[in-house]
Formats: structure tokens, sequence, C-alpha cells
């Protein structure tokens, strides 16, 4: 299977190709690029020396199947002949997560480029939208803030045992921010270092909301707070939720029973695993996996879940070769099975 990737240059764009190297049903053909145009892909990434390719300024050749990793607003608009060609793709910017296009808008200032697209597109979110994924010709890779939000918080909404006031504290090492030079991710300024950000709101809460919402199938009342901690990679995501009092009432063993529901409802995923003591992002370090731990503070009736993924992984590009191994009838796991670099 010939594969493209629009925007090789960024780390995500750089992580997909590191990967797909390793997939035995693809052959990385074509690779693009706006920073790196016109050098090799081993000049601007000497640890992807292996893949001997020229990085262009457009995707050239007969493909099977496309990635896009430019910024949101420039990923639709590169998509857009892709599509109506008949290639599937995957997109990893945020141009076809949100369903409301004034939601859209309101939170990323642009109109979106292709409209006519969305009708086309799925939430690519495996542990949800597996059925929606394998007919789509495009799938909207989740954000990373998202992908661990959304999956610590769905069983507790799906099986109805929470309210619907969430509070998401999250934390990201740098590369969450992109491989553009920025003053925020300068090394003096993360270094030693932890602040928050978005506190007037961040772009992955409605995201994170739409998904919530779909699994509760009710409103929820959202609170998300991201955090910039001085690591290269991983994400930690807190998640703080009122138990229902019927819940808490009818249950002779609270912790129990929250652990059932949350192994029951991932029984059946390779990637998104329940775990019996709190993880660690270096738990994660290089691999597709999400590790999920949920408890009960049965002081407060409050369930506390905590959440691990890379951000550059099962947060962008591993759940990105995913969701093409779904979309082309391969196995779900086939070139994301790495198990995490330790220590």
């Amino acid at each position: 299977m010939k594969v493209g990737i629009i925007n090789v240059t960024g780390y995500a764009g750089a992580e997909l190709a590191r990967i797909l190297n390793e997939h035995r049903e693809v052959e990385i053909t074509s690779v693009t690029g706006r920073s790196g145009a016109g050098k090799r892909l081993s000049e601007v990434f000497p640890h992807l020396s292996n893949i001997d390719l020229n990085i262009d300024p457009e995707l050239s050749g007969s493909l099977d199947f496309v990635f896009s990793a430019l910024p949101h607003a420039a990923s639709a608009e590169a998509l857009t002949n892709v599509i109506k060609s008949g290639t599937k793709a995957v997109d990893i910017s945020a141009d076809f997560r949100i369903r409301d296009l004034e939601i859209y808008t309101e939170w990323y200032k642009v109109d979106h480029p292709c409209p006519e697209l969305m009708e086309f597109s799925t939430y690519g979110l495996p542990e949800l939208h597996r059925e929606s994924i394998k007919s789509s010709p495009l799938a909207a890779n989740p954000g990373c803030y998202p992908t661990a939000s959304i999956l610590g918080l769905a069983p507790a909404l799906e099986s109805n045992i929470v309210e619907a006031e969430i509070i998401v504290d999250a934390k990201s090492g740098v590369s969450g921010a992109g491989r553009s030079l920025s003053m925020k991710t300068h090394f003096s300024e993360v270094n030693e270092n932890l602040s928050a950000y978005g506190l007037d709101g961040h772009r992955h809460m409605p995201e994170i909301k739409q998904e919530l919402e779909q699994v509760a199938n009710n409103t929820v009342n959202l609170t998300f707070l991201p955090h910039l901690i001085p690591m290269t990679r991983g994400i930690l995501a807190s998640c703080y939720v009122p138990l229902k009092p019927e819940f808490i009432n009818s249950s002779s063993d609270i912790q129990g029973n929250v652990s059932e529901i949350y192994k029951e409802f991932y029984a059946n995923e390779q990637f998104t695993k329940v775990v019996d003591s709190p993880p660690m992002t270096k738990q994660t370090l290089g691999s597709n996996d999400c590790l999920i731990y949920p408890t009960v503070d049965e002081r407060t009736g409050r369930l506390i879940v905590i959440s691990c993924i890379d951000n550059l992984v099962k947060g962008a590009a591993g759940q990105a070769v995913q969701n093409m191994n779904i979309m082309c009838g391969l196995p779900e796991d086939t070139g994301i099975r790495q198990l995490a670099l330790y220590p």
C-alpha cells in the first residue's frame, strides 16, 4: 500500500514516518513539507535516514492512503482533492473533529475551508467509533488532550453512574505545542517550570465536550484546564466527577463496581488498558497505549480517573495508523505494537 504524508516536517508527521517505516503493509512513497521542501528527509531528520525520499512541496505519484499533519484550515484544503479522488485519508489537524461548524469557527477563528467534506468524515477514536471508521473515507484524528480525557471518562458516562459536572486537569509535554519556534516553549522558559494555560478556554475543550455528550446522551458541564510540564512527551489527565447518589447508595463495594465497569468497557480493546495502580507518563512513552486508572474518593463521593498517553503516538501518529488499519481492513495493531520505552 503506497502512502503519502503531508507535512512530514512537524513532530506528528515525523512520528508517522517513523512508525510507518516498520509497517509491513505500507510503503511511504511521497512526503511533503513547507519548511523542508527540496531537502532529503534525512537532512531534516537524521533518525529517518532509512526513508530515502525527497521532501516535496506537493504529493506525487499514485497513492492508496494519505495522512495530513498540517495545521487546521490548511489541512482541510490540502485534503480536498485527495478525498474527491477517492483516496482515503486521516487528518491529524482539528478540521474535521468538531461537527458544528459554528463552534469550529468560534474556537479556531477561521471559517471552515471545506465544509462539504464534513459529511464524509468520522471522529477517529476507535474505542468509540470503530464501526463508523471502517466505512469512512476520512478519519478526523482526535486531539491529544481529548484522547486521554474522553477515554478516561467514557465508561462512567456511558454507564450513567456520574453527574454531568466534570473537571479535567491535564498536563502535557512540550512536543504537544508543535515544532514551530515559540518563546513559550523555549528551553529556558519551560525547564524547571510548570504553567497553566488556556484558562479562558482551550481549543480542545469543545471537542472533549462534544464526544462526552454523545456518550452520555446528555449535556455535560465541562471545566478543562491544561498545563505545560517540562518534559518532551506525555499527557496525564486527572479527571474528577461526582458519582450519582443512587449509585453510591446501591453499591456495597463502590470501588470494585467502578473498576468492573471500566474493565468491562475496555475488555476487548488492544490499546486502552485499565490498570491497577496510578499510571505514569513514562509507562506509555513511544507506545500506542492509553492507561486508565479509576478510583473513588468515598469521603466526597467523587470518581477520580487518571489517564496517560504519549501525545505523539496514541495522541497523534499512532492513533492515525490505528485508524488507517481499520479503514483499510488490516489488523488494527499492525505496525503499532511497540512497547513503551523505559526508563
